[in-house]
């Protein structure tokens, strides 16, 4: 497996990076333990979660995801060596357990290290931006960890051009470490907020990008073709947005497509993505061992210039 930089961070990654969003999930233990050894037997090595997964689940309080992954460690001293973890901090995790302060991240930091079962974590991320807390003083919460030998690299996450812009800013100008890479929302139906400013500015700053959401909460799979079929998985209730003309001409050219590579839509959708100007690898998650396996055959897809225009003029 070819790997990528991950813009000057000093992490290099393999095309495609595993959403660690359904671990402790819509994947319990043992099927998460399935898919993260398929993932690194395959040539990969970047998981992505979040201290906040899975807060969002009624009866969990987050930290499940990391939890899961700390276990999966566990199994083989091995395998902490085969794989780079991202993780981020932000979003709530219970009163006073929020945002990007000083205080939290230095506290945060140190419930993901025990979750994950590991010294290190490889890409440390903002989750979103803090309106409330001086990015300086974010930055210097981070160059703590660095010069601690807790954090390798940091990012940012759902930043616009302005906020990250500041940030790179106030990173040279007091002499603190900068966000090295952005994970924004974008796939081949959610574009508008990426491509334009956003985008060149990655470009500009040679920023790492690894967006989320690769497969439009599974929309992309072309799993969700009416409304009956929202009930296909927990995450359908996400798909009412996308079902218009515009979401079934995306479906009707990634068919097309497919049919030409005798392919999935998915593996057509991370395909194009990976090919994007600009994009690092996306981000995308998988509950069994079958779509796991698909989604590593996206690595090895070429798309041709007519498989392109054709997915591109579905518009953004």
């Amino acid at each position: 497996m070819q790997l990528r930089p991950l813009g000057a961070s000093g992490l290099s990654i393999a095309p495609l990076v595993f959403g660690g969003n359904v671990l402790g999930w819509t994947a319990d233990e043992k099927t998460s333990f399935a898919l993260l050894d398929a993932f690194v037997d395959a040539g990969l090595n970047a998981i992505d979660t979040a201290d906040a997964y899975q807060t969002f689940v009624p009866g969990h309080v987050g930290g499940e995801s990391e939890t899961v992954i700390g276990e999966w460690l566990k199994t083989d001293p091995s395998k902490r060596g085969k794989v780079l973890i991202f993780t981020k901090v932000g979003l709530p995790m219970g009163e006073g357990k929020k945002g990007l302060s000083k205080r939290w991240i230095l506290e945060a930091v140190e419930d993901s290290l025990r979750r994950l079962n590991t010294d290190v974590i490889d890409l440390y991320q903002s989750h979103r931006f803090d309106e409330e807390t001086p990015q300086e003083e974010t930055l210097a919460a981070y160059d703590a960890l660095i010069t601690a030998g807790k954090v390798r690299a940091i990012g940012a996450s759902n930043f616009d051009p302005g906020q990250l812009a500041e940030a790179l800013g106030i990173a040279k100008d007091k002499s603190l470490p900068r966000y090295e890479t952005l994970q924004p929302l974008y796939n081949l139906y959610d574009r508008e907020a990426f491509e334009g400013p956003l985008l060149d500015f990655c470009v500009r700053e040679g920023l790492g990008v690894i967006p989320y959401f690769g497969l439009a909460s599974g929309f992309l799979t072309g799993k969700y073709r009416s409304e009956a079929d929202f009930s296909k998985s927990p995450r359908g209730d996400r798909i009412g947005k996308y079902m218009n003309p515009r979401g079934m001409a995306i479906l009707d050219a990634l068919d097309a497509v497919a049919g030409r590579h005798d392919a999935a839509p998915a593996e057509v959708a991370l395909a194009w993505l990976m090919g994007r100007p600009g994009v690092t690898a996306p981000i995308a998650s998988a509950t069994s061992l079958e779509q796991l396996e698909s989604l590593v055959k996206s690595t090895a897809l070429t798309l041709t210039g007519e498989d392109v225009a054709e997915l591109d003029a579905t518009g953004g």
